[in-house]
């Protein structure tokens, strides 16, 4: 991690992602894989804000990520790592040897010149990928499909991995960063090790100008704010909550209230939820 000299109140706590010694130096976005997304600023197709504290920031372009990596026995090498503006892990750029360049995600240690192939039976090495059915248990995976064939849709954020646990059935049980146990198709594939940039994790934002760059828009207590606008709202100075049980801006209840639906088609494939933050 890098730290700064504490010009500011806000400079002293500030913290990022020491890049220099992690990515490619001068290394540019390979373009044909890059383009442009319109900003939403959290508002939907009629213009109404269905997500708050979202808008502004700086200009960024989508690098195309392959997450399929269903380019089967080809061997490929990692030509750069570089940063993504629209995730939190980086990416390397794979030029495969028959001339094909594709966004994969990066794995931890990865470096230039690595040599990474997508294989049924591919070496037990960082940054392969395998159907999930061959990898042995207690082994770290990211990138992990729920179905065959439908892209890794499991541990693809900075630092993060899965655990395969067992194999039964023609199915496979993975332990989750959130030490969620779930179960998917052993035919799915999955890629060896765990997703760069782990100190991820560590960084301070630091100051409020740094969130705005970010696209991140200023969030109001609700206990700030008038009755009118929030069910924590008045009272004269500093008042406790008021509410038998805590709730959003809408009244909706929020502690102890389960979101997921209970006929959700995924819920027979979780052997263990996540333990509770307390």
């Amino acid at each position: 991690m890098k730290s700064y000299k504490p010009t500011s109140p806000s400079r002293r706590a500030m913290t990022v992602v020491e890049y220099r010694s992690l990515l490619t130096r001068g290394a540019r976005p390979h373009k044909p894989l890059t383009s442009r997304l319109k900003t939403q600023s959290g508002r939907n197709n009629r213009g109404v804000i269905t997500m708050r504290h979202q808008g502004s920031g700086n200009k960024k372009r989508y690098r195309e990520v392959d997450f399929l990596q269903n380019k089967m026995n080809v061997p490929g090498r990692v030509e750069t790592i570089e940063y993504d503006p629209y995730r939190s892990g980086f990416i390397a750029l794979i030029s495969y040897k028959d001339g094909d360049r594709r966004y994969v995600l990066a794995t931890k240690d990865t470096k230039v010149g690595d040599e990474i192939v997508t294989a049924e039976n591919a070496p037990l090495k960082p940054g392969n990928r395998m159907k999930l059915k061959n990898i042995p248990v207690g082994q770290l995976v990211h990138n992990v499909e729920i179905r065959g064939g439908g892209g890794g849709k499991l541990a693809r954020s900075a630092g993060s991995s899965a655990e395969v646990l067992a194999h039964d059935g023609g199915m496979t049980d993975i332990k989750l960063g959130s030490k969620e146990v779930r179960r998917v198709s052993s035919s799915g594939m999955a890629s060896i090790g765990q997703v760069s940039n782990p100190d991820y994790n560590l960084v301070n934002v630091g100051s409020a100008g740094r969130s705005r760059h970010l696209g991140i828009r200023p969030t109001v207590r609700g206990s700030a704010m008038n009755p009118v606008d929030h069910p924590y709202g008045g009272g004269e100075g500093a008042q406790p909550r008021g509410t038998k049980r805590p709730k959003t801006i809408w009244g909706k209840v929020t502690g102890g209230h389960k979101t997921r639906h209970h006929k959700k088609w995924s819920t027979k494939f979780i052997l263990q939820r996540r333990p509770k933050v307390r």
